[in-house]
């Protein structure tokens, strides 16, 4: 242990600071050879990213949130125009379809009859009318919750006098444009599945109405109303739920609507194509690099991706990206333009 203490570890010492010593100077008085590049010049690079067209399956699904409520409760309206006789049922009792809820006591006048006396004077007398009674039944299952008439009273053809509130509920949601355009073919049924609720069904019956421009709920027309209509923002979905399943009004819910599934299908993302619904435009990228517009048709489309049944073919490769193309999702304030591999490329929105 003297010996290594006295002689070896101090030369080691001097061994590792000669070495150091030495790379200091070669770093200092003898650097790389390699050509240094010049600044003004820009070094870097940005790529497209390109997309190669392969055979893959579009699952269309449209999800949208929903609300249940019960339908709506229907008119009992007057048949004919006369006074109310009878009234068979009373406000909060059940009825059926077809049950007469009250009749109406119609008097039809009769024409004037002339008479001759044995003297020959002619006599004219009016007869009594003629009475009959109208039923006026339940136009459906349910609870009659209102009843807005009495005995003797007035009626006219066609007034309400009656509502009734059906047992049935139905979901319904808001469907924007983007999404009616995803939907090919006209739906008849959705998967509903209840918040908190039972397990999910199928709903059928399903309806999309889109309110009619100058359509308004509140009856003032002209061009208040018309306004209101043209400017909607999308349809209603209604479907009706099944008489075995509970539910109550108010409970949210999550509608699936099935806009078709198509297999073996070519498709891009749609990122990659100008246009979302029958027709658009991708970019093709030849051998030699260079892009060129390419009109293509287009079929079903889940969000992400996008068919194409007419333009491309299977290998051909597109940019993944519309050149000049806004991408969501940069910092606030900012537009930002895909670039490079995923990256992307920030400016601030100019006012």
């Amino acid at each position: 242990m003297g010996i290594a203490r006295k002689w070896v570890f101090p030369i080691i010492r001097i061994l590792l600071v000669a070495a150091i010593a030495i790379a200091l100077g070669k770093l200092a008085f003898f650097p790389d050879s390699s050509d240094e590049s010049d600044p003004a010049v820009p070094t870097g690079q940005v790529t497209q990213p390109q997309y190669s067209v392969a055979l893959g399956t579009i699952t269309n699904d449209v999800t949208l949130d929903g609300t249940v409520s019960a339908d709506p409760a229907v008119p009992v309206k007057a048949v004919a125009a006369g006074t109310v006789d009878e009234i068979f049922v009373s406000a909060g009792q059940p009825v059926a379809a077809g049950d007469e809820l009250f009749d109406i006591k119609v008097e039809t006048p009769r024409d004037p009859v002339e008479s001759t006396g044995p003297d020959g004077s002619v006599t004219v007398s009016q007869p009594k009318p003629s009475v009959s009674y109208e039923k006026v039944l339940a136009p459906t299952n349910g609870v009659l919750s209102a009843l807005s008439v009495i005995h003797g009273q007035a009626v006219a053809v066609g007034e309400d006098t009656a509502q009734v509130a059906p047992p049935t509920f139905s979901v319904s949601g808001s469907l924007s444009p983007e999404q009616q355009y995803r939907l090919v073919d006209q739906p008849t049924e959705a998967s509903v599945a209840i918040t908190g609720g039972p397990a999910p069904f199928t709903c059928t019956g399903l309806t999309i109405s889109t309110p009619l421009a100058g359509a308004d709920a509140g009856g003032s027309g002209g061009a208040g109303g018309a306004s209101g209509g043209g400017g909607s923002a999308g349809a209603t979905v209604r479907c009706a739920v099944p008489p075995e399943v509970k539910v109550f009004s108010g409970l949210a819910a999550e509608v699936t609507i099935a806009g078709g599934t198509a297999e073996n299908v070519l498709v891009v993302p749609t990122t990659a194509v100008k246009g979302s619904a029958d027709t658009g435009v991708v970019w093709f990228v030849g051998a030699d690099g260079a892009t060129e517009e390419r009109p293509v048709t287009l079929g079903l489309n889940d969000g992400q991706n996008v068919e194409i049944t007419g333009g491309v073919a299977e290998g051909d490769t597109v940019l993944q990206f519309v050149p000049g193309a806004v991408a969501p999702g940069g910092p606030d304030g900012q537009n930002c333009t895909p670039v490079g591999d995923g990256g992307m490329m920030c400016a601030p929105v100019a006012f």
